[in-house]
Parts: C-alpha cells; structure tokens; sequence
C-alpha cells in the first residue's frame, strides 16, 4: 500500500531502520492519532489529494499495515516517516496506527525522512533542493556528503540545489507544474536571469520541449563573429520586431535590395501557429 520503493538510494530505508535486534532497534506499539506530532523536518509541501483518498480506501479495508516511524521528543511522539499513512489514516476516520519508536538524532531524522520520500519519489526538485540544503546548513556537510548518504553523484544533488537560483517566477512557474524539472535544469546554462524568465515564458506559451528550449539556449549563446557583430543594425532592428511578432526565431538574410527571411519552427503545433498568425489580414 505504501511500500518503499527501492531505488538504490544510499544506505537505503531498510538500513536507516535495521531489523537485526540492538540498543536502539524499533519498538512497535500503537498510537492515537493526535499523540503522533508532525514531523518538523518534512520537506514535501505538496500532497496529491486523490492518492490520499486511495490509500485511505485501503486503511478502511486493511488497516496500516506498515507501522510509521516516530521518535520520543520532548514527552511526545513525533513523526519521522509515514506522513503519507498518517494523511490517509485521518481521512479514513480510523482511531489509532501503528508505529516504531526509534532513537534518533535530529540528523538521522532529518536523513530518514529525506531518503523516504526520495525512494518514493515523493519530492519535487524544488523541495528536493530545499532539503538539501537544510542537510548542509543545519548540519554543516558538504554536497558530497549529501550524495554519498542519499545515493546520488555531486554533481546531480549540485544540478538540483542551483534550481533555487532561478528567479521567483520561474519557481511558481515549476510548483504550479507549467514548467518541469528538465526545463528548469536547462534554463540553468543561462546566466541572465531575465532571460531565464523570458525564455520559461515562451517554453509555456509554445510549448516547447526541453530540447527545443536548449536548442534556443545554445542559439542565444553563440559567440558573436567579427562579421556578425558588425551586420546592418536596421536589419537586426528588422529581425527583433518579427521575432517579437511571431515568437520565435526569425533571420533576415539581406543581399543589396533582395534577401530571404527565416522562420523557424520547432513542431507541427508550432508552425500551425505561425501560420494561423501569417493568414491573418
């Protein structure tokens, strides 16, 4: 029902919490709903309300199998993984779960819960990165330690940490889910964060795929020959106005009094909306 999904994530879910009997191994009990305390190191903020619904029809019919993880804080239970249980369980009206308390410092807790919804696959990159770097600002390790505990290469934990580098608007843009993960990652390449917004804004509008949008990227980052540089500024004028008309990339090759303009295109839905704009009196 919520059964961990194993995908090679460091020591895995199971290791954090081992079976073998010791010191501190789990010991199992069952709780009332309002003696479970929120977890304060979860890092999802989004919760898909009709998986919710589903699980609950489960508990109804089967009960939580899987006990939740809690930890004694403070003369309460506090929750450390199972927040999608414990959602479902209220929605199913039942009265109590069970759990395994466990002995835990705040660093374990913060691992667990973070290694949990990776290996469901629970977090959006944005709240990926912010738990990341929660890991690294709370606890003081470096990105390279955040990967080996989690099971990722440096350079994948440090690709999702620069998405909190990109503007607000094409943050609400990926919580909103306009725009993916895969966009966001490429808009990275570009240092101009007004361009970063701008082009988000065409991926949206055109719907463009990632590699569209990176094939406009490696375009906007061509270096500027000598001869380029030094074009017909009315014919670059000339070009920018029907860029901004037609919303895509548009070259205006000038010979004397002749030439031939460039319209480019990067699908069938896209070059039916140029030419819909083109008919047009």
């Amino acid at each position: 029902m919520d059964g961990t999904k194993r995908t090679g994530l460091g020591r895995g879910f199971g290791a954090l919490i081992p079976q073998a009997p010791s010191p501190k191994s789990p010991v199992e009990r069952s709780l009332t709903l309002d003696e479970v305390a929120p977890n304060p190191w979860q890092p999802r903020i989004d919760f898909d309300e009709e998986k919710l619904r589903e699980m609950a029809d489960s508990i109804r019919e089967h009960g939580v199998v899987e006990p939740l993880v809690v930890r004694q804080r403070d003369g309460r239970f506090e929750l450390i993984a199972g927040e999608r249980r414990l959602r479902a369980a209220r929605l199913a009206g039942v009265q109590t779960v069970p759990v395994a308390v466990r002995e835990m410092s705040d660093r374990e807790a913060l691992e667990v819960t973070l290694i949990e919804n990776l290996q469901r696959e629970d977090l959006s990159a944005l709240e990926e990165a912010a738990a990341y770097v929660r890991l690294m600002e709370e606890f003081g390790v470096t990105q390279e330690d955040v990967a080996r505990r989690v099971g990722k290469s440096r350079p994948a934990v440090s690709n999702t940490v620069r998405l909190l580098q990109l503007p607000q608007a094409v943050r609400d843009e990926m919580r909103s889910g306009r725009l993916s993960a895969g966009h966001a990652r490429a808009l990275l390449a570009l240092e101009s964060q007004t361009e970063q917004t701008a082009l988000a804004r065409d991926v949206i509008r055109l719907n463009l795929s990632v590699r569209q949008l990176e094939t406009r990227i490696r375009w906007r980052k061509e270096p500027r020959t000598p001869q380029r540089a030094s074009r017909d500024l009315h014919v670059a004028d000339v070009e920018k106005q029907l860029m901004r008309s037609l919303g895509t990339r548009v070259r205006l090759h000038a010979r004397g009094k002749r030439g031939r303009i460039v319209i480019e295109f990067y699908s069938p839905a896209e070059l039916e909306r140029l030419l819909e704009h083109l008919r047009r009196p």
